[in-house]
C-alpha cells in the first residue's frame, strides 16, 4: 500500500508517517521503480500500537527508544517490559485523577440540578462566598 493509502486508514497524516520513517519510529518501506514507497500490511498493526502509546502521553523519543528496543529482539524484552510497566503506572495514575475530577463535576451537577428543580440557594462549600471577577457580568 502506498503512504497516502497508509495514511488514510491509519488516521495519521503523511508528514507523521514520513517523520516517524526518519527517526525510525516505522521501518523503512520497500519502494516501487517509481520511487514510491510500498508498505506492507503489517506495519497498521505497529502504527495502532505506536498511537496507542502516544495516546498515553508517551513522547516519541521513548517510544524511538522502545521501537529500537523492539529491533534487537527477544533479549530486550525485559526492557520493554519495564517501559511499558512504568507507562501503565502513568496511565492508572492518570485514570485516578480524571476519575476524581469526574466525580467533582457529577456532583457539581447534581447540585445544579437540585438547585434548579428545588429554587434553593446552595449551601455547599464549593460554591464562591464572595464576588469574583468572572467573565459573565450582570445585566444592567
Amino acid at each position: 500500500m502506498y503512504i497516502g493509502e497508509l495514511s488514510a486508514q491509519s488516521g495519521l497524516s503523511i508528514d507523521t508517517l514520513r517523520y516517524y520513517e526518519k527517526i525510525g519510529l516505522i521501518p523503512d518501506p520497500t519502494r516501487n521503480q517509481g520511487g514510491r514507497r510500498v508498505y506492507q500490511e503489517s506495519i497498521k498493526d505497529w502504527i495502532t500500537f505506536l498511537k496507542k502509546l502516544r495516546a498515553t502521553g508517551m513522547g516519541v523519543k521513548d517510544m524511538a527508544r522502545y521501537a529500537a528496543l523492539r529491533e534487537m529482539g527477544p533479549k530486550t524484552a525485559n526492557q520493554r517490559r519495564q517501559m511499558l510497566e512504568d507507562r501503565r503506572d502513568i496511565v492508572t495514575a492518570k485514570i485516578e485523577e480524571l476519575s476524581d475530577c469526574l466525580n467533582l463535576l457529577n456532583y457539581k451537577v447534581d447540585l445544579y440540578e437540585k438547585m434548579e428543580r428545588d429554587g434553593l440557594e446552595t449551601s455547599s462549600p464549593l460554591e464562591a462566598k464572595v464576588q469574583t471577577k468572572g467573565l459573565l457580568k450582570k445585566e444592567d
